[in-house]
């Protein structure tokens, strides 16, 4: 699931920065993004990301903004200020002048005059802050992801239900064509046997086989039993990316034969047909939802 969150702190050597940002990937993929000598953190602070985060492809962006030491006292210029002292004997040689130069005047010409920073390296004794921050971040990125999730769940569900009304809608249309297509079908092989004399016991027991062979009663009820699995799975969430791509696969095969079985049967058949076709487009979309679930 997408995710972004950004922590700031404060630390013993500065304002320390982490963000995360997370997109859908089948597994969980990391990768650092900060300057060089912050990398003496990265081991530990990946494995504090595998921890939390299960799956995704997540962005670390690291920044330190260093506080300057100035316990080592003031500095000056020393080049820029023998060259204001080179041009200032050189006026006094070409004019005939004998003055002296006012060294604090010289000092406060702007880039003259600044303070140290420290250069000391960042050694371990960070890690400890560095690693507190990005736990933080952690934790408002993964109340970023599950409120998405929760959202992400309302959707399929409301998919999901949509399913149940359409199989509950093609059962009743079922129990109303089935008559029609018995007698149809009879009346098909009446034609199909003209003029060649067959028992009409048997007749009707083919008819009857046939007829039971085109009836979706199970494949509803598969569908259905498949439906309220994939609502269960929602509620008790987790890890349900893989099983519930088999459930779709499931739920789409008994689609695909209710389609394939009620051909021919005039006008409910083709309110069957569509009925169907809609459940399919109500898979579809779970399936495309389902990649975001973690």
């Amino acid at each position: 699931m997408t995710g972004y969150a950004l922590v700031r702190r404060q630390t013993s050597v500065g304002e320390f920065t982490v963000s995360l940002r997370s997109v859908n990937y089948r597994g969980l993929d990391i990768h650092f993004h900060h300057p060089g000598e912050l990398a003496l953190f990265e081991n530990a602070s990946r494995a504090l990301l595998k921890q939390n985060i299960r799956r995704g492809h997540v962005d670390v962006r690291f920044s330190l903004a260093k506080e300057a030491d100035t316990t080592i006292g003031p500095s000056y210029n020393r080049d820029l200020l023998s060259r204001y002292l080179a041009a200032f004997h050189q006026a006094n040689s070409e004019f005939g002048l004998d003055d002296k130069p006012d060294l604090n005047l010289l000092l406060r010409v702007e880039g003259m005059f600044t303070p140290v920073e420290s250069t000391k390296p960042l050694d371990s004794s960070l890690e400890s802050e560095i690693l507190n921050a990005l736990d933080d971040c952690i934790q408002e990125l993964n109340q970023y992801r599950e409120r998405e999730g929760q959202e992400l769940q309302a959707a399929l569900v409301k998919e999901a239900q949509a399913i149940t009304d359409h199989a509950n809608r093609i059962a009743e249309i079922r129990r109303e064509a089935l008559p029609y297509f018995q007698k149809r079908l009879k009346e098909r092989l009446s034609e199909l046997l003209e003029g060649i004399s067959v028992d009409d016991g048997r007749l009707a027991a083919e008819t009857a086989l046939l007829a039971d062979r085109s009836d979706v009663q199970e494949e509803l009820t598969r569908l259905i039993i498949h439906t309220e699995e994939l609502r269960r799975m929602l509620d008790e969430g987790g890890e349900v990316g893989k099983r519930l791509d088999f459930l779709l696969q499931e739920m789409n095969r008994e689609t695909n034969t209710i389609l394939s079985k009620t051909s021919g049967i005039g006008d409910a058949g083709l309110t069957i047909t569509n009925l169907a076709l809609a459940t399919k487009a109500n898979i579809e979309k779970i399936r495309e939802q389902a990649l975001n679930l973690e």
